[in-house]
């Protein structure tokens, strides 16, 4: 059996810019001489993607919104992350099962029992061999969003009390798991962020 391929997630509130930071921790990656499979949730999947268009554009109960959450990851870590694992590739994914704890339990209020339990059942034994967080105050987040031009999803049109709570709930994430986790600054330029980032690459993966 060959080398397993190690696993890495980036997370943040919307707005915090971490999604422009994936080709970088892509290449920093792939500068080990491994694959590298870039991937995200919801939607990494071709039944996942039509469950994120349902999940971004529909209103339904914060319940609803886990369990379709954990639906697509089901398929994600059953066709795409477990796979890739096993044949020595890397992954990078663009948030997992940690954002189900800041949105649907920090933000709207689902029990964490009813995420942990579904993380058990979905993913038993599978976690992150590292997580960037990027953390930002969440009026500057939403500042950010607006000064795109670009239309809104439901998450990203949420006020900021939400955010500050599901910002409060990935600190806490941060707290509890802080092998796991590095907690990037992502208030600055993108290269005092980049800068911030590679640092806690390092760190990680020394």
């Amino acid at each position: 059996m060959g080398v397993r391929g190690g696993f890495v997630t980036v997370e943040g509130i919307d707005g915090a810019g971490k999604s422009s930071h994936l080709d970088f921790l892509r290449d920093r990656i792939a500068a080990r001489g491994v694959e590298v499979l870039v991937t995200r949730e919801p939607g990494g999947t071709p039944f996942g993607a039509r469950l994120r268009e349902a999940i971004l554009a529909e209103p339904t109960t914060v319940l609803a919104e886990a369990l379709a959450l954990f639906a697509d990851r089901a398929a994600h870590v059953e066709s795409s992350i477990e796979p890739a694992l096993a044949r020595g590739t890397w992954v990078l994914c663009d948030r997992f099962s940690d954002s189900t704890y800041a949105y649907q339990c920090g933000g709207g209020g689902v029990a964490r029992e009813a995420v942990e339990a579904l993380e058990r059942l979905v993913h038993p034994g599978l976690q992150p061999d590292a997580t960037f967080l990027f953390d930002i105050e969440p009026t500057l987040a939403c500042e950010r969003l607006r000064g795109r031009g670009a239309p809104q999803d439901r998450f990203e049109r949420e006020q900021t009390a939400f955010f500050e709570r599901v910002r409060a709930a990935y600190l806490e994430r941060a707290r509890d798991f802080p092998r796991r986790f590095h907690v990037i600054d992502a208030s600055g330029a993108p290269d005092q962020v980049r800068e911030g980032l590679a640092h806690a690459f390092s760190r990680a993966f020394p």
